[in-house]
């Protein structure tokens, strides 16, 4: 066991929500510029819709992660004055 005083958790819980989620992310080792500034969302969907967002995307030629970038943007389009 060991002699240590107050344990560090896994992660620390951020102190301020907002300016917690606009913290960009520490750059890739890609070197990608378009990547450079991007965050990890994830989400839980059933294995039938999964499949289907799958074979949408490889009809349209296009990778799972870019069209659903796309998707998103068109839903939720940047404030005027918010940066993109």
């Amino acid at each position: 066991m060991s002699a240590g005083g107050a344990r560090r958790g896994f992660a620390a819980r951020p102190g301020d929500a907002e300016s917690w989620i606009k913290a960009p992310e520490p750059p890739s080792r890609g070197g990608d510029e378009r990547s450079a500034f991007t965050a990890r969302l994830t989400i839980d969907v059933t294995p039938a819709l999964r499949g289907r967002i799958k074979v949408a995307a490889f009809q349209r030629g296009i990778t799972v992660a870019d069209m659903l970038r796309d998707l998103l943007a068109r839903e939720f389009p940047a404030d005027p004055g918010e940066p993109s």
